[in-house]
């Protein structure tokens, strides 16, 4: 396994279900990085394909003037998933619960995962999971920033640095055999992290890892 028992333990140990029961109807990083995912997701996905919103929110981020055939939508949050406009469908589940997906074999042309992969208690099962769903020559994007519920992420994200982060992900594409080898977008912010924490200007540093399923 990818990760030691340890590397998955959180501060917060309660049930996260619990922690996700009341929505958050708010962004969690910056303009300028939902302007870059969203220019990644213009650059990489294609109209009228299948798309499914992994551990979404009330909003996917999602270029205006694309229209997809399916956006499948998944959280812990109901209201907020009701919220979100592009979904064509939403389901809730905890996948540190539930690793296992209620989706059939290469049902998506993308797999999309935002600020939220720091989560995950059990990553290859999961990455496992979304090779599963993707078709063959699908595409995964992995987004994230410095950003994240301290007590919810797991031990091997919290307490490390950014670079290494970006190698635990592309770690978690090369524990599942079949995905192609993991591409890094990564912009970091030009002002030190207990600024950017403080408000001030400069943006969010924005990483993505990307593959695609051979």
């Amino acid at each position: 396994m990818l990760l030691r028992p340890e590397q998955r333990t959180k501060l917060d140990a309660d049930d996260d279900k619990q922690f996700y029961s009341f929505p958050r109807l708010v962004t969690h990083v910056d303009e300028g990085f939902i302007q870059q995912l969203t220019d990644l997701y213009r650059d990489r996905l294609q109209p009228n394909t299948r798309i499914l919103d992994m551990m979404s929110s009330w909003v996917s981020h999602l270029p205006e003037e694309m229209q997809f055939a399916h956006v499948e939508g998944h959280g812990l949050n109901a209201e907020e998933l009701a919220h979100n406009p592009r979904l064509n469908h939403y389901f809730v589940q905890d996948l540190n619960e539930n690793p296992r997906l209620p989706l059939p074999d290469q049902e998506f042309d993308a797999v999309l995962n935002c600020v939220s992969v720091q989560y995950l208690q059990y990553p290859e099962a999961v990455f496992s999971e979304i090779y599963r769903v993707l078709k063959p020559g699908g595409i995964a994007i992995i987004s994230f920033s410095n950003r994240m519920f301290y007590q919810k992420a797991i031990q091997a994200w919290r307490d490390t640095s950014e670079a290494t982060r970006i190698e635990l992900v592309k770690g978690y594409f090369n524990s599942v055999p079949g995905f192609t080898t993991p591409e890094v977008i990564a912009r970091q912010s030009n002002i030190p992290a207990f600024l950017q924490w403080l408000g001030a200007g400069g943006g969010d540093p924005f990483y993505a890892v990307i593959a695609r399923r051979q």
